[in-house]
């Protein structure tokens, strides 16, 4: 699939959208590291921001979490490497929320 030949100006639209939306995933990551949004309100947002995130990644901003223990945690629950939040199925969240339950 050849990808479109865009006008400078659609180039440009389409660099500053990506930059938004990078912008915008970095602050919700950066909040769940901080703890001022839990891991449930994360994965229940149905946007493609979130959506299109890494487990991975998701993952290493838990706080506590690191990439060795992130990547233990994507073998023990049997999620591939490059998954997007977008492709775990209900089983996987549901693991994934277990685990990270708030301590009450």
């Amino acid at each position: 699939m050849a990808l479109p030949n865009l006008t400078a100006a659609q180039r440009a639209e389409a660099l500053k959208k990506a930059a938004a939306v990078r912008k915008e995933r970095s602050e919700i990551l950066a909040t769940l590291k901080d703890g001022k949004v839990s891991l449930r309100e994360v994965l229940e947002r149905e946007d493609t921001v979130v959506g299109k995130t890494y487990v991975r990644r998701l993952l290493e901003s838990l706080p506590g979490i690191g990439k060795v223990r992130a990547g233990q945690l994507l073998d023990d629950l049997g999620i591939a490497e490059r998954r997007r939040v977008q492709g775990l199925g209900a089983r996987q969240k549901e693991r994934l929320l277990e685990l990270f339950q708030p301590q009450g």
